[in-house]
């Protein structure tokens, strides 16, 4: 499979007024999240779409021309290809785009790069192998911001499968991060406990509401009915 002839199929997409749109609410001026992230335009059906054509014959380490690309969508695509294939491989298979995920981990650096690839790929593989959880613990102090954000959002694949500890354990080591899209996944995750095990989610927070950033605590009660949330919310 050319990998070429998948970008160019990318680019054939290119709509010149929906990039701006993308460029600006994706943050990518001077100083933002996004900085330098250059956007075609194109919609993520589309981009699943065009994932779904080629991920099974696509060669996995033959990805680097997309996921080493400054365009954004090449490099989502990338991560929809990586998804798809995990998703129909064995053991060896699963081994090989995990390494190859954590290898290439500073191109995941965009928020919605990483909520649509982090679960599906590393928290997945983490949840068949737990000895190896630890990697996560060693995310959630990077520097870098969407690095932090795998190390959260990743345990949503966890939740999904009612296993709760290690996302608590990382909320409450983010309680302190500096970053908005931090505030927004552990509020995200916390909510998602709650969906599933609402006594968790009430236990974390009756310890840790009064330090938790307002974003993240507005976030995380969401769906609680009026007067519970404002019982966190006023203290």
């Amino acid at each position: 499979m050319d990998v070429k002839k998948i970008k160019k199929e990318i680019d054939s997409f290119y709509d010149p007024e929906k990039s701006l749109n993308f460029q600006r609410f994706f943050k990518t001026g001077k100083g933002d999240y996004g900085e330098g992230d250059i956007f075609l335009g194109l919609s993520v059906p589309s981009q699943r779409s065009i994932a779904k054509k080629y991920f099974k014959e696509i060669k996995i380490t033959d990805l680097s021309v997309l996921i080493s690309s400054k365009v954004h969508e090449h490099r989502q695509v990338a991560l929809f290809l990586m998804v798809y294939r995990f998703e129909i491989e064995d053991k060896k298979g699963r081994d090989e785009i995990y390494r190859y995920y954590v290898k290439n981990i500073d191109k995941v650096n965009n928020w919605d790069l990483v909520d649509s690839s982090a679960p599906n790929i590393i928290g997945w593989y983490l949840f068949e192998n737990p000895s190896k959880r630890k990697i996560l613990y060693k995310w959630v102090k990077s520097e870098k911001l969407f690095v932090r954000r795998i190390a959260i959002i990743s345990t949503f694949y966890f939740i999904k499968k009612n296993y709760f500890l290690d996302s608590l354990k990382i909320s409450k080591l983010l309680l302190r991060d500096k970053e908005d899209l931090i505030h927004k996944a552990v509020g995200w995750m916390l909510r998602e406990i709650g969906n599933r095990d609402l006594k968790e989610e009430t236990n974390f927070l009756d310890k840790h509401f009064k330090e938790m950033p307002r974003t993240m605590l507005r976030y995380s009660i969401e769906r609680f009915e009026e007067k519970e949330r404002l019982k966190y919310l006023k203290g």
